[in-house]
Parts: C-alpha cells; sequence; structure tokens
C-alpha cells in the first residue's frame, strides 16, 4: 500500500438479492431484531450492458455498529433459482453476538419464532449457530471464544500457509479452471 491510502476500516454494507422485501423484513426485523434504516425505489442504469435501467426497492437494516446489511428486490428480472440456498462455503452472513450467553440466547428465541437454528458449533476460534433466511443465504450468528490466541497462532504463519496450500492445491486448480482463470493479478 502507498502512503497516500488510508486503511479501508469498516464494510459500510453488504447487499443481496431478495425474493421479496416484505418477508426479508420480517427476518431480519422481526426475528433478528436490525433494524429497518432506509427502503427507497431506485431506477439505474448499472453500465452492466442490459439495455435497461433497472428497476428495484433498496432496503437497509442498520447493525449494533452503524453498518447496514442491505437487499435488492427486483422482481421483474428474479429468478426463482436466484433463492436456491447457498452453500455456506460460498455465501453466509456472520453476525456477531456478546458473548456465549447472547449466543445461547439468541439461539433459544430464533427457535422460538419457529426458524430452525443449528448449532451451537465450537470452531475453536468462534461458537456459531446457523440458520437460513427468506433468500436462501446462510446466516450465522457467532461469538469469539475466551480465549483468542488460535488466531495469533495462524496470524503468525498466514502467509507461509497460504503459500503451501497454493502449491499443493495449483495442479487441481488448473485442471478445474485453467491457469488463465487463476492468475488475474494484472486484469
Amino acid at each position: 500500500m502507498t502512503s497516500s491510502l488510508k486503511p479501508l476500516h469498516n464494510i459500510h454494507h453488504a447487499a443481496y438479492r431478495c425474493r421479496d422485501a416484505e418477508q426479508t423484513r420480517w427476518f431480519y426485523e422481526d426475528i433478528l431484531g436490525l433494524k429497518l434504516a432506509a427502503a427507497f425505489e431506485e431506477d439505474i442504469d448499472f453500465g452492466e450492458g442490459l439495455g435497461r435501467n433497472r428497476h428495484f426497492l433498496h432496503i437497509f437494516f442498520e447493525m449494533g455498529d452503524g453498518n447496514y446489511l442491505a437487499f435488492f428486490d427486483e422482481p421483474s428480472i428474479s429468478k426463482e433459482e436466484d433463492f436456491a440456498r447457498k452453500d455456506s462455503f460460498d455465501m453466509h452472513l456472520a453476525l456477531e453476538a456478546e458473548n456465549m450467553d447472547d449466543l445461547l440466547a439468541w439461539h433459544k428465541h430464533i427457535n422460538d419464532a419457529g426458524k430452525t437454528c443449528l448449532g451451537p458449533v465450537d470452531h475453536g476460534f468462534v461458537h456459531s449457530v446457523y440458520m437460513y433466511d427468506p433468500n436462501g443465504i446462510q446466516v450465522e450468528i457467532t461469538c469469539r471464544a475466551s480465549d483468542q490466541s488460535i488466531m495469533q497462532q495462524h496470524n503468525d504463519h498466514a502467509r507461509a500457509s497460504l503459500a503451501d496450500w497454493t502449491q499443493k492445491t495449483r495442479a487441481l486448480k488448473v485442471d478445474n479452471f485453467t491457469a488463465a482463470k487463476i492468475d488475474k493479478r494484472g486484469q
């Protein structure tokens, strides 16, 4: 990084497509307790070569830290397959609870509300519970483990672990994706 660039310091919002704005509002506001902060219609040409403006409702839910989760309700081009459950490795949201007692309280609250909430799962550095939102996105509520030394241990060797993984998996990735698809640094 050059000295003239200041570090990026937070996520203002993460945005996803939703099947229905009201159903999404119910889940994020009534079940997860996030405040509906804004909802407005937009008609924008994003320069995507679609040959038309995209018309949608944009909704925002405020997190406890002042950042947002946002959703696009765009029924004119949305398809049912857009809302198939995503594999958690492809997409998931991890929202942080203060501590283990709060995590367990959220787990009970969500199950009592009729949503299936699985867990908790001990990942060593965090404990997590899992559910799906109405749009097929896995939502994780997590709390940090009391002993955070595992993160420091992995931080100390992060570059070496990454280099080792890259070396071990490169041939498989070239076979699966081609070298041109995994060598995108200059593009």
